[in-house]
């Protein structure tokens, strides 16, 4: 525990002790790191500040081909429901983005089967023409993998391209637990725990920033866990490319993964170990999507020094039961609650001047 309070590396025979703490030890231990990590940021008033950024999850077709477990919202093509969005909707959902103060969009969806290389090129550079102060950060690891074997180019060559056409940088989505017994078990389908750091790896190196996340409280175990906040953290030593780190238990409403569900205890004491543990990862996001304003309030004292995204739309985990909703309004009200000052932030978590 003093090591941890002087802001010494942990290995993961430690975390798995630490895990154990009575749960306000853990906190102070993880508020602590915090405040060690964030100390010289934003010109010094890092500890006083929690930030936010206004933007739109925009999922671009619900067709998908790998059918993971613990998924709600894929369709196959043959269903009636399935969907490829129009450059119609599409701008018109980032002009509703950009009215409200938003400088982001978050574009994902499902690992299509015929959408070309080309649709994707096109998409992205009207996009950049239209909305040039709107950022693109889209494309999970795992649809980067699809992507490879579909156009028959190497992985890093995808990714060149679509930053050329005018991709800004790559959330951590379908991360899940980067253990590939895990991932056997709920998404066989899709890419494996190498696969999906080997994009991030080829991201950072091609000058592009992205997030990391994990989902947890289903079949993995604890140390499991802690082996994927490791390769995490091996990654950050390489390349230095991950801005963030978010967590949030597994959602199972209506789902195929039957598990029991993680509570409000369990993530605050996940989301601590691993701000303690990701020594290198400046920024950690509190996970009120699932778990609930009240609660993400809460993790702001257990090593958060970020509230995400006011979550404009959201599709994917809404389907799995987390319907919880919140304004920008809402979100500073929340942080200035708890003592810290709030500021609006882009994906590089630099503040935006002037913002409401």
């Amino acid at each position: 525990m003093q090591r941890v309070w002087d802001g010494a590396r942990i290995d993961a025979s430690e975390a798995l002790q630490l895990f154990t703490l009575p749960l306000e030890e853990l906190a102070a231990l993880a508020h602590r790191r915090r405040q060690l990590a964030k100390a010289s940021a934003y010109g010094g008033h890092g500890n006083e500040i929690v930030t936010y950024i206004v933007d739109r999850n925009i999922n671009y077709t619900n067709v998908c081909n790998v059918y993971c477990k613990f998924c709600n919202f894929y369709r196959t093509e043959k269903d009636s429901d399935a969907y490829v969005i129009t450059m119609e909707e599409l701008d018109r959902k980032i002009e509703e983005l950009v009215a409200a103060g938003g400088n982001q969009i978050l574009i994902q969806g499902g690992h299509h089967p015929k959408l070309t290389l080309q649709w994707y090129l096109d998409m992205l550079s009207h996009l950049r023409a239209k909305f040039p102060s709107v950022n693109i950060h889209g494309f999970s690891p795992s649809e980067f993998v699809h992507f490879s074997k579909v156009f028959d180019l190497p992985v890093s060559e995808v990714i060149s391209r679509f930053k050329a056409a005018g991709l800004g940088s790559i959330p951590g989505g379908g991360g899940e637990i980067l253990v590939d017994r895990v991932r056997q078990r709920i998404s066989p389908l899709k890419a494996t725990a190498d696969q999906w750091m080997g994009v991030m790896d080829a991201a950072h190196k091609l000058g592009l920033n992205t997030t990391a996340t994990m989902m947890f409280g289903h079949v993995e175990t604890l140390a499991e866990r802690v082996e994927h906040l490791e390769r995490v953290r091996s990654q950050q030593d390489l390349t230095g490319g991950f801005t963030a780190f978010i967590a949030w238990p597994f959602q199972s409403e209506g789902t195929l993964l039957k598990a029991p569900k993680a509570g409000p205890t369990d993530y605050l004491r996940t989301q601590a170990l691993a701000r303690i543990y990701l020594d290198n990862v400046p920024n950690i996001q509190s996970g009120w999507v699932t778990e609930g304003p009240d609660i993400g309030q809460v993790a702001l004292q257990y090593g958060a020094n970020d509230f995400g995204s006011i979550m404009m739309e959201e599709n994917v985990v809404r389907q799995a039961g987390a319907k919880h909703r919140m304004t920008a309004e809402d979100m500073k009200r929340l942080i200035t609650e708890s003592g810290y000052e709030a500021k609006q932030r882009d994906v590089w978590y630099r503040l935006v001047p002037n913002a409401a």
